[in-house]
């Protein structure tokens, strides 16, 4: 996955505004305790973190875009 198609795809589910929002301020466990930016800036694939979003908001992602 294109860290492009990540930034899509977090937009659709959370919307452009809130998207960011999460992206920099929501800790996640499955990427070792930091953040989506965090985990991009460090060099973890986008479909890697792409997972880890899925994995900790299974109800706001669509089936459509797991």
């Amino acid at each position: 996955m294109r860290v492009s198609d990540f930034w899509h795809r977090l937009e659709q589910v959370f919307g452009p505004g809130y998207a960011a929002s999460v992206a920099s301020d929501q800790v996640l466990s499955q990427l070792g305790g930091r953040t989506i930016t965090e985990a991009l800036g460090a060099g973890v694939a986008a479909g890697e973190v792409w997972r880890a979003v899925v994995a900790a908001y299974p109800d706001r992602v669509p089936s459509k875009l797991r």
